[in-house]
């Protein structure tokens, strides 16, 4: 089943180098933990299978308790990547979380290192794959073959045997999710996540956490200076998630950023957006009736058509794919639409697909309590719509699928993340990002409490703001992250 991500930067940042529930999962913290963990001594070695451009990379696995509430019970490595920093002067390490949930630290780390190459001079950069991605005992819920298949499914069902599809599918892919795990699906949440990255803090040497999250990772930054407030040290939220929005909270945010991101997009091209997304819709509408043929034999449905229009508004320098997509399937060639929509699903030429979704589905169902009912859904689809005409309705059934018939229940209606006497905690928020609307900042800084949430706010597009091109944006951040220097809460660049 495909859906949008919730609070994804992995897609942006893999566009950019081709061309979202914190409740406790469990007693104790990080104190008081066995030696056999704290102490535990890292062998650093050669990374295997990664690409690593820009830096002397090396990988290792961090061992840390399967159930954090029996931290002296089974443990789940999880692997590590870094490179030492390169100048003189060195604060300390700089952990990465680039989103998803579900996004691979090692696999895109060293992608990322250019951008950050001027952190690099005082920092190691370190990213990991959290619990239930990568190499951390990653989940494949379904085969290539079945993740093909279910692309036929309707997600915006129009009558009761296109809704029992999707619904049908949507438990199959749970319990793919539930064999494929088996006990390490209670343990992938957010706070789990959390609770690693404090005891990488004390391996590595530590005093305090200095962090970069990225969109779901500010939801993690948000939930560890909860958590672990005394350790906070310089800490980066950047497209930040309401920490506010329960899961259907989520969703229409996403639909008020989607349809924004679209409407910027119409503008550029000399489009009326009120026209514009008449248009979209009704091209959307006709592939739902018919699908389009392509050049690789497969047929663009209406599933994959939106996923295609949703890719390239995550980075404005993607727009002009995105005009020659739609062009093409307007003129009744679904090609390239279908190509942005392999990439948003990982989907090889070969017809092998990635598990970025997989590992993003287990962690929110784990996250989220809510579990949206198909009846109370089709109440609120009239306020999807009118929120985006484009995508609400395919962001409101999403809501009803996502975690339907889930196996494990759900934690926590939204994470907490009020963090009274952390250091001050620099947000990112970007006026034009798709995928965690601006006015999510201002609810963190809110929740992470009065002298703890600085705003820095851009006037751009694309989801993010760091490395985005804005001069304003990056020397503020280096500032914060370099010299501790904090900006006036409210600073805007323009």
């Amino acid at each position: 089943m495909s859906r949008f991500p919730r609070w994804t930067a992995v897609i942006a940042a893999a566009l950019l180098v081709a061309g979202c529930g914190g409740g406790s999962s469990g007693g104790g913290g990080t104190t008081g933990l066995p030696a056999s963990l704290t102490a535990q001594k890292l062998d650093w070695g050669r990374c295997k299978g990664t690409s690593a451009p820009g830096g002397d990379w090396q990988c290792a696995t961090l061992k840390a308790p399967l159930d954090w509430a029996k931290p002296d019970g089974e443990t789940i490595g999880l692997a590590l990547i870094r490179s030492r920093a390169e100048g003189g002067d060195r604060i300390g390490s700089l952990l990465f979380n680039f989103g998803g949930p579900g996004g691979s630290g090692v696999s895109m780390m060293p992608s990322f290192a250019t951008t950050v190459s001027t952190l690099h001079e005082r920092y190691d950069l370190v990213s990991w794959d959290p619990r239930g991605v990568g190499a951390s005992g990653g989940i494949r819920c379904r085969s290539d073959q079945a993740m093909q298949a279910a692309e036929s499914i309707d997600v915006t069902p129009d009558d009761t045997v296109e809704e029992k599809a999707y619904l049908d599918d949507a438990a199959a892919f749970g319990k793919g999710c539930a064999k494929a795990a088996g006990k390490l699906l209670g343990h992938v949440s957010t706070t789990d996540t959390a609770r690693d990255m404090d005891l990488m803090r004390q391996v590595l040497g530590d005093r305090t956490t200095h962090y970069f999250g990225i969109s779901y990772g500010t939801e993690l930054g948000g939930v560890y200076a909860h958590l672990f407030p005394k350790n906070v040290g310089r800490m980066v939220l950047d497209a930040v998630v309401d920490p506010t929005a329960d899961s259907i909270g989520h969703a229409k945010n996403q639909a008020l950023g989607f349809q924004r991101a679209l409407d910027d997009y119409l503008r550029s091209t000399g489009q009326d957006p009120k026209q514009g997304s008449k248009k979209v819709t009704e091209l959307l509408r006709r592939t739902d009736a018919k699908p389009l043929p392509t050049s690789s034999g497969r047929q663009l449905t209406q599933t994959l058509a939106v996923t295609g229009i949703v890719l390239p508004l995550y980075s404005k320098q993607s727009w002009p794919m995105l005009t020659s997509a739609l062009q093409a399937a307007e003129a009744g060639d679904g090609s390239g639409l279908l190509s942005l929509a392999d990439d948003y699903n990982e989907r090889d030429p070969s017809g092998h697909y990635g598990t970025t979704t997989h590992a993003q589905r287990v962690i929110s169902c784990l996250d989220d309590r809510q579990r949206p009912t198909p009846e109370s859904v089709k109440k609120l689809l009239p306020e999807f719509e009118k929120i985006s005409p484009v995508f609400g309705d395919f962001l409101g059934w999403d809501t009803a699928g996502w975690c339907h018939d889930w196996p494990v229940a759900g934690q926590s209606d939204h994470p907490v993340v009020s963090a009274p006497g952390a250091a001050p905690v620099l947000l990112v928020g970007n006026t034009g990002d798709p995928a965690t609307p601006y006015e999510g900042a201002r609810k963190m800084a809110d929740g992470l409490g009065k002298g703890v949430g600085v705003e820095l706010t851009w006037k751009g597009e694309g989801h993010g703001a760091y490395g985005s091109g804005s001069t304003c944006v990056d020397s503020a951040v280096n500032a914060y992250l370099l010299n501790g220097t904090v900006p006036k809460d409210g600073t805007v660049c323009s």
